[in-house]
């Protein structure tokens, strides 16, 4: 990495507590940007992230780390709001189906776009093989964030 200063695991680790307490501001504004807690934001993205494919209300339950009850009220906001739709299963009555509404998601994608557009800006100062190892940290680190969640909370 030519001309990136050397940096220790502990220089790392601050610099991400740093990152994550900014980026927590960042989505409290996002979301009421849009109307929204940070929670419904969450629920949304997931919905989102999806794409075409279906996620149940257990689903988000259990990727925002709530009640099922929780997403309940969470599912009722963002359908009021415009951001999802429900649809029943048709093989079990119990379940639903959530959907983005693709307007809400253009209305998420304009609030986001131009500081993705900073970010891919930030990113392009990388080599490839720096943005791979970037985002293999990124995945792993995800990846035990959750574990951790779910061991400790």
């Amino acid at each position: 990495m030519e001309g990136k200063p050397a940096a220790s695991a502990s220089d790392a680790i601050s610099a991400m507590d740093g990152l994550i307490a900014t980026s927590l501001v960042g989505q409290q504004e996002f979301a009421r940007n849009l109307g929204l807690s940070v929670t419904d934001l969450i629920c949304f993205a997931y919905v989102l992230e999806a794409g075409g494919s279906r996620v149940t209300a257990g689903d988000l339950a259990g990727r925002a780390h709530v009640t099922t009850g929780a997403v309940t009220g969470i599912l009722n906001r963002l359908e009021r709001g415009g951001f999802v739709t429900r649809e029943p299963d048709p093989t079990d009555r119990r379940r639903v189906h959530i959907s983005a509404v693709q307007a809400a998601g253009e209305r998420v994608r304009a609030v986001y776009g131009p500081y993705y557009a900073r970010l891919a800006e930030l990113c392009a100062e990388y080599t490839p093989d720096e943005i791979a190892v970037l985002t293999d940290w990124f995945v792993r680190a995800g990846a035990l964030t959750r574990t951790y969640l779910d061991e400790s909370c």
